[in-house]
């Protein structure tokens, strides 16, 4: 299987026309940039975020085009560290333009599957697929490029399935 890199994946906001959807599925996510800013939270000091700001820049632009990018977090209750850390980070996307919604696991609709192995994906104008391929410790190894129709069709079912059941950020109080 060939993956793409984390960066080689963020190209592809520069390519798509509607819609970015993200089905994040894992508790914890272990990435060399927040290393150090999710240790600085970890004890307590302050952040300026200024990792965060390609990523910010990218959305801002990408929304600021009309384009629209949502995601859906499944997460466990009581919730991890580290989603207590992205919790409290959140607001940054939203002021950036992403749309972000929680879903408790426990929410699920009994019988759900997740398809491409359960992994995280990104879903881009309802026909590319960038599947996120993760190591024991959750870094993430790359992006799996995915155009098979099944696939997609059947991410695109369980995205509008999630999106509609799945509480927004504003909302959600963990």
């Amino acid at each position: 299987m060939d993956l793409i890199t984390p960066a080689a994946r963020d190209e592809l906001f520069s390519s798509f026309e509607r819609d970015a959807f993200h089905l994040e599925l894992r508790d914890d996510y272990g990435s060399p940039v927040e290393d150090t800013p999710y240790a600085r939270w970890q004890r307590g000091e302050p952040d300026d975020y200024s990792w965060l700001d390609p990523w910010m820049t990218l959305m801002k632009r990408v929304t600021g085009e009309g384009k629209t990018v949502r995601r859906v977090r499944v997460i466990s209750e009581p919730h991890s560290e580290y989603v207590t850390w992205e919790h409290s980070l959140t607001r940054l996307n939203i002021e950036a333009g992403e749309d972000i919604r929680w879903l408790p696991r426990h929410q699920l609709p009994e019988g759900i599957t997740f398809p491409v192995e359960g992994n995280d994906w990104w879903l881009y104008d309802d026909r590319l697929l960038a599947v996120g391929h993760f190591d024991p410790e959750g870094r993430v190894l790359g992006s799996e490029l995915v155009e098979d129709p099944g696939a997609v069709a059947e991410c695109v079912r369980l995205r509008d399935l999630l999106w509609t059941i799945a509480i927004p950020h504003t909302e959600y109080k963990p």
